[in-house]
């Protein structure tokens, strides 16, 4: 099977899949009821009861089945099914949502920082949006220390949301989205403002998605950010809460409590099959195969 098409994609359809989208299912999923036009206040709206309502999980990749980017395959997992994902399939989805409403969207790869100055690959997913004469950094999949809204792509301007604290930098054509704490500002992502293809995207979900130095390909992550700014997170067998200007509160899982605890923290229902296997994998502490299920 080709990385670049899912099975049985028709000829016609365009790269994203744009006029694929069920956005009837998306706002229902969101439960948003505002208006859709291609304004700046409406990208706001829409980002954050997009980050609110549909959690980032990597529940398939874990369990070895693969992430499908076609339009179709995204909003039949995340909308109708009601599950959730990673950054890729977040942000491809909502990158659909904005060009149908008449949004100018740019997809990006970008580079995630570490702190020890290890260079990444370009894995992370993200947009850039324009509207209102402003370009918006707009990203509803990085997990649990992404923005509530998007950014205003304006190098050393302060954002607040829900008490977290956000900028972007650039030096030399390259920007880097930053939050700041504690100690300072610290690096999210960095990226430029290069536009990528739908096989740039295939490839880098492939190793996203299944390349064992992935943690998504090999550890059960959730994530989830509460209205009220808090954002908890999950990490095999460890539970975390973390509130703005509070530390981290962690708290040890038995197994068993993981499936319940992604359906009630998280809001991601499994079936019973899967909760199974979900089970297995922690208590294997590896990778549990599976044959791939489109």
């Amino acid at each position: 099977m080709s990385l670049f098409a899912a099975p049985g994609r028709a000829a016609r359809t365009s790269e994203w899949g744009t006029e694929l989208l069920d956005l009837d299912a998306y706002v229902t999923r969101l439960r948003d009821r505002g208006p859709l036009d291609a304004s700046a206040p409406t990208l706001r709206r829409l980002h954050r009861a997009h980050v609110m309502a549909i959690p980032f999980e990597n529940i398939d990749a874990a369990l070895g089945r693969g992430i499908q980017l076609d339009q179709t395959s995204i909003q039949a997992k995340l909308l109708h099914r009601r599950r959730g994902g990673y950054c890729h399939e977040h942000n491809l989805l909502f990158g659909c949502v904005l060009e149908r409403l008449g949004f100018c969207v740019t997809r990006l790869l970008t580079r995630v920082c570490q702190a020890d100055g290890t260079v990444l690959p370009r894995g992370h997913a993200s947009l850039l949006v324009e509207a209102d004469g402003c370009v918006w950094l707009a990203d509803v999949g990085f997990g649990g220390g992404g923005p509530l809204e998007p950014i205003p792509l304006v190098p050393d301007v302060t954002v607040r949301q829900a008490g977290w604290l956000y900028r972007v930098v650039e030096d030399a054509g390259c920007w880097t989205l930053e939050i700041g704490g504690r100690g300072g500002w610290r690096g999210l992502y960095a990226f430029s403002r290069l536009e990528f293809r739908q096989a740039d995207f295939a490839m880098a979900n492939y190793f996203t998605s299944t390349h064992l130095s992935s943690p998504f390909a090999t550890q059960v992550l959730a994530y989830r950010t509460g209205a009220d700014g808090a954002r908890y997170g999950l990490n095999g067998l460890e539970l975390t809460v973390q509130r703005p200007g509070d530390g981290i509160v962690r708290r040890s899982l038995h197994v068993e409590q993981v499936p319940q605890v992604l359906e009630r923290v998280f809001g991601v229902q499994l079936p019973a099959a899967d909760r199974l296997k979900v089970c297995d994998l922690l208590r294997a502490g590896r990778r549990v195969e599976d044959t791939f299920a489109p």
